[in-house]
């Protein structure tokens, strides 16, 4: 029998007659939108609509029978099954939103965010309830939400990596990954600028064409995307390649089916260094989130980027540093051996003995020249080390290229064309100008022999407004915010690798033969710039020639220089001449054998020398003669004892009309005792001739009369 007390379903008021109910509400259920399952009190399926059967990847009929537990992920079943038995015992209706962190598990294991509402059928006097679920993935503001944090645990694995590696080609290889990874799109790939600011280089990329390639080249033009970029300085969007009008599009991504793109530039300091571009199948695939995106990719790229070439840099300083000191060292023993060993050749080349043999004559001729190169050779690991003496002046950097090239033309192969390219007027510089001189011509050497069969060789000099950044950030503020002169010199020779550039200002690195070279032009170039306060750049590509720019400080108005030239100067003439008989030498050197030779100079030269091997034998010596010294020739380095130049302040404190003449084989010490000397006190180098130390004591004593 009917209980006529059993809850009836309602009746739906103004239905066609022959329609059901029941009919009506089992369409409902079958055309409604979300998923619905009517579960038992025991969990299980008892009816899926098809909107849940095509949510979670099943058949209708599988989901039948099927237990609820298995929609839900593994990590939360648990926690899930204490809350449907909880859930059995005080059933009630809930609604949408109560709660945002639910997930369901389809049939092949993926995950999807959901919402879920539970209406018990209890008090209709049914032992069910229905579950209405909903995939929150599909709501526009939920897949916002989704792509950002999508996009930030891109961002932030990309960060992690940047941090986690030192290896900026690490870093370079998989930002197209993840870039890709991240848009879903086909095509990602990295653009630097080359130093020139001519060409981009594809650093790396992912989905690249047939053509493409890592290494790839392209001009940098404004009909190139690439160039483009780099003339806007912002991104760009590409709706459409079939409506692009802007810049050409190849026809290869028409072809490969590439419709949209999208290209944010890399900047390091407001400075264009590269672009990050990406390319889609789908038209207008790029919007505001994807250019937020890329370009906070880019920024934590050109960061990176940043970062490694200043430890670069860095690490570069330190080392050319630390062999700059090393050479410095050698340099100074090595020049005070020359300094023994010119010194006695010049000594054997006057022997009466020696005088008329011919043979004998010409076997210290040719050990006097080798022993000049040997001090060419420690002139130029001074240079490099930075520790020589310059001599700064205001140098007309178009006179001297005139005249340069003058020489150049008759003296280079006469295949090579010389051009100079000037700005009128061009500022002076302040240089050393002899240095100068011989730098620009170790580049010139260097050229023409990059060009064995001939080439242009072009020398170009004008006002540099702006210094590029890898060049700034060799100098220090102060330098940095000076005025500069940019002068290259660019050669259509063979060009050098990545690898050989890595090496090309260290001292004793040579690509050329075996005793064609010694590896200490460029390194000597370098160290000079560096002395001047200034830098230097190279650009090279195999088989594309090299540049080699030179960025030197202007001279400032009111610092123009107004010294004498050379030949003006009556002490450079017959010095030797203009020595006194019987000047009166205290001549102070703690290696023997070179105060041996300065012994005999002196003596050759007339003068009455005393001799000490330390200041603390000096002084006493000087004191305890009745007639006073006319000249103190002293080394500045004296061993563990006091050092010269405080000898020389001590000695000219008790005869304030002495001269004095210090001498080093280190440049440094030179320097520190041009810093810190009185204007009178003249300074040699070693090793040096009979007639340069008449010269410099001359000097001295025309200075300490004055």
């Amino acid at each position: 029998m009917a209980d006529d007390h059993a809850p009836q379903p309602p009746s739906i008021p103004g239905l066609p007659s022959g329609v059901e109910e029941g009919s009506v509400f089992r369409s409902l259920f079958a055309a409604y939108p979300d998923s619905l399952l009517v579960v038992d009190q025991s969990g299980h399926i008892v009816l899926a609509n098809p909107s849940a059967a095509a949510m979670l990847g099943y058949a209708a009929d599988e989901l039948v029978g099927l237990s609820v537990e298995a929609l839900v992920p593994d990590s939360i079943r648990p926690r899930h099954a204490a809350f449907r038995e909880a859930y059995g015992r005080a059933p009630r209706p809930r609604p949408m939103g109560t709660d945002m962190e639910l997930v369901a598990k389809r049939k092949d294991g993926s995950e999807v965010m959901v919402e879920i509402a539970l209406s018990p059928l209890q008090n209709q006097g049914l032992p069910f309830v229905v579950a209405a679920i909903r995939d929150i993935g599909a709501y526009p503001r939920v897949k916002q939400a989704l792509q950002r944090a999508r996009y930030s645990e891109h961002l932030a694995q990309l960060g992690r990596l940047a941090v986690d590696t030192r290896d900026l080609q690490v870093v370079l290889a998989q930002v197209p990954d993840i870039v890709a990874t991240a848009l879903q799109v086909e095509v990602a790939m990295v653009w630097l600028l080359d130093g020139s600011q001519r060409e981009f280089r594809l650093a790396s990329g992912v989905g690249l064409l047939a053509d493409e390639s890592v290494g790839l080249r392209i001009t940098n033009r404004p009909d190139t995307q690439p160039g483009y970029v780099l003339s806007q300085g912002c991104p760009v969007v590409v709706p459409d390649y079939r409506e692009e009008r802007r810049f050409a599009v190849p026809p290869a991504y028409l072809e490969a089916g590439l419709v949209s793109a999208l290209a944010v530039p890399l900047s390091d300091r407001g400075r264009v260094t590269g672009m990050l571009s990406v390319r889609a199948t789908a038209a207008r695939r790029f919007g505001d989130e994807e250019i937020r995106f890329l370009e906070s990719v880019a920024s934590l790229l050109a960061t990176s980027l940043q970062r490694v070439q200043t430890e670069e840099a860095l690490n570069h300083a330190q080392r050319l540093e630390s062999v700059g000191q090393l050479t410095g060292g050698i340099a100074h023993d090595f020049n005070n051996l020359l300094t023994i060993i010119q010194g006695n050749l010049q000594v054997l080349e006057e022997l009466p003995q020696l005088a008329a043999d011919g043979y004998a004559q010409q076997l210290v001729a040719a050990a006097a020249r080798a022993s000049r190169r040997g001090a060419e050779l420690t002139g130029k690991l001074l240079a490099f080390s930075r520790r020589q003496m310059l001599q700064p002046d205001a140098v007309d950097v178009r006179q001297m290229l005139h005249s340069l090239t003058d020489m150049l033309r008759r003296t280079l192969d006469q295949r090579i064309q010389i051009e100079i390219d000037t700005a009128d007027p061009c500022p002076a510089v302040r240089a050393d100008p002899g240095q100068l001189e011989s730098a620009l011509l170790n580049i010139a050497i260097n050229a023409r022999d990059a060009m064995p069969e001939g080439g242009h060789l072009h020398f170009r000099a004008e006002a540099c407004d702006a210094l590029p950044a890898t060049v700034r950030q060799e100098l220090s503020d102060a330098d940095a915010g000076r005025r500069f002169v940019a002068l290259s010199i660019a050669d259509s020779g063979t060009g050098m690798t990545d690898a050989v550039m890595e090496h090309i200002f260290e001292p004793f690195f040579t690509t050329k033969d075996a005793g064609r070279g010694t590896g200490l032009g460029l390194s000597t170039v370098y160290g000079f710039v560096k002395q001047s306060r200034g830098a230097i750049a190279i650009d090279s590509k195999l088989n594309a020639g090299t540049t080699v720019t030179l960025y030197l400080p202007q001279v400032e108005a009111d610092t123009a220089s107004a010294a004498a030239p050379a030949d003006e100067d009556p002490i450079e003439i017959e010095a030797e001449a203009t020595l006194a008989p019987g000047l009166r030498v205290m001549l102070v050197e703690d290696d023997a054998e070179v105060r041996q030779v300065v012994h005999t100079f002196l003596t050759t030269l007339g003068c009455e020398v005393a001799t000490a091997a330390n200041a603390e034998q000096a002084l006493p010596a000087m004191a305890a003669e009745a007639t006073p010294f006319d000249l103190l020739l002293s080394d500045i380095a004296l061993g563990p004892g006091m050092r010269g130049t405080r000898l020389a302040a001590e000695a000219v404190q008790r005869q304030p009309r002495l001269a004095v003449l210090l001498m080093s084989g280190f440049s440094a010490e030179l320097l520190d005792a041009d810093r810190e000397a009185p204007p009178g006190w003249e300074l040699l180098r070693k090793p040096y001739s009979r007639s340069e130390l008449a010269r410099a004591m001359a000097r001295a004593l025309l200075a300490s009369r004055e």
